[in-house]
């Protein structure tokens, strides 16, 4: 039996510490580059703020040592999607938003509400199995959250006005909250949903009352609303992480003008191989097909991308690169955001077919997900996401299990 730890993203106030408050982007694709400032302004923080009236601006959405509490950029074939803490999204985001032509600016969102990031530390448990054990509580509790897997630990983003609600979902499915940690602590698992804003109402039916009634209520709603599932022709993916400088390796620093990377503050850029840095720039001013990062202030950066950018990075990641991981993609634009249980009844119910249809096999081991502002991706090795398209086609089809 697995042990996890749920651990809140905070920040330093003048107060203690305090847990950081996020919000959610989403640019369409057409938009993407008329947003590319602003997205490598977020992605590059040198703890300055963007107007000299606002000198504290962005200071606030910085760790004591000038890092992200938590950052993802994600670029896929249905939208790029930013998570970013509200300060930043205020800003950075918004005085490019409101220069761009009215029609333009309409279909550019930052979500109403915000939202409070936990990591997940669950060493020891299956890919897929964690996936549905970290999303079910919740998704039963009718709580809306996004899920987000990165090379070293798993990320739920929770609304901000259900914090005490999620407390009591933990709490009711054997988590002990630790003071000391400002964590969850439980013997098995956690939960998580899915989906864009039209409405900021509750659900208007009240929370399953099984994992098997979720699912049916996944199916049928993804069913109602025509979500497709689909993978993209020829893309491959890898898991990597960013490499670290050896304090000894002397490189002047991205942004640091020659200068010595102390005088950075600290920041994530202080400690990262230039290598890293041109990979990331380039990648993201030609726009990915796919290409996500994310920066904690606990983990090196953490990088989903097209295998076919890794030659951009040369040696400045780690990890499988000769891997190949396939997204199987859902365009939930149609699903409120306040949706829950999507990423639950979707993962849940692909990890029990494929059991079904080969127990012996392994393809749930590596079943991840990707929660983006309005998409969402199961990501799996090339022949788990074959099975699990012919899996998933014939439920959206009946609309039910």
């Amino acid at each position: 039996m697995s042990e996890g730890i749920v651990k809140p993203i905070l920040y330093p106030t003048t107060n203690g510490t305090q847990e950081g408050h996020f919000s959610l982007i989403h640019i369409p694709l057409p938009l993407y580059s008329a947003l590319l400032q602003p997205i490598l302004r977020v992605l590059l923080p040198n703890g300055g703020p963007t107007h000299s009236e606002e000198p504290e601006g962005l200071l606030e959405g910085l760790s004591a040592d000038n890092t992200h509490g938590f950052l993802n950029i994600s670029v896929t074939p249905i939208e790029c999607s930013v998570v970013c803490h509200t300060s930043w999204a205020q800003n950075v985001f918004e005085p490019v938003i409101r220069r761009l032509p009215i029609e333009a600016s309409k279909q550019v969102s930052i979500s109403k509400d915000t939202y409070i990031v936990f990591s997940v530390s669950s060493a020891g448990m299956e890919a897929g199995q964690r996936v549905m054990d970290l999303t079910a509580p919740l998704a039963m509790a009718g709580i809306p959250i996004f899920f987000i897997t990165t090379y070293y630990t798993d990320f739920i983003l929770v609304p901000s006005k259900d914090r005490h609600t999620v407390g009591q979902a933990l709490l009711a499915r054997g988590f002990e909250f630790s003071e000391n940690d400002s964590a969850y602590v439980a013997p098995t698992a956690i939960s998580h949903s899915r989906g864009p804003s039209t409405t900021s109402e509750p659900p208007s039916t009240p929370p399953p009352s099984n994992v098997a009634e979720l699912q049916i209520r996944t199916f049928s709603q993804l069913k109602k609303r025509n979500v497709v599932p689909f993978v993209e022709p020829d893309l491959h993916l890898v898991q990597c992480s960013g490499k670290d400088i050896a304090p000894e390796d002397d490189y002047p620093r991205p942004g640091s003008n020659g200068s010595s990377s102390s005088q950075h503050g600290g920041s994530w850029l202080a400690s990262l191989d230039p290598k890293l840095y041109l990979g990331l720039i380039s990648a993201l001013i030609a726009q990915p097909r796919f290409l996500s990062i994310t920066l904690t202030q606990d983990d090196a950066p953490s990088l989903l991308l097209d295998k076919s950018l890794l030659w951009l990075f040369g040696n400045s990641i780690a990890g499988d690169v000769e891997g190949d991981l396939v997204p199987i993609f859902l365009d939930l634009v149609d699903l409120p955001l306040e949706s829950t249980g999507i990423v639950c009844g979707v993962a849940g119910k692909l990890v029990d077919e494929m059991r079904v249809s080969d127990p012996k096999a392994e393809h749930g081991a590596e079943l991840s997900y990707l929660s983006t502002a309005r998409a969402g991706a199961v990501i799996m090795s090339s022949e788990g996401s074959a099975m699990a398209l012919d899996a998933l086609q014939p439920l959206l089809e009946r609309g039910g299990v």
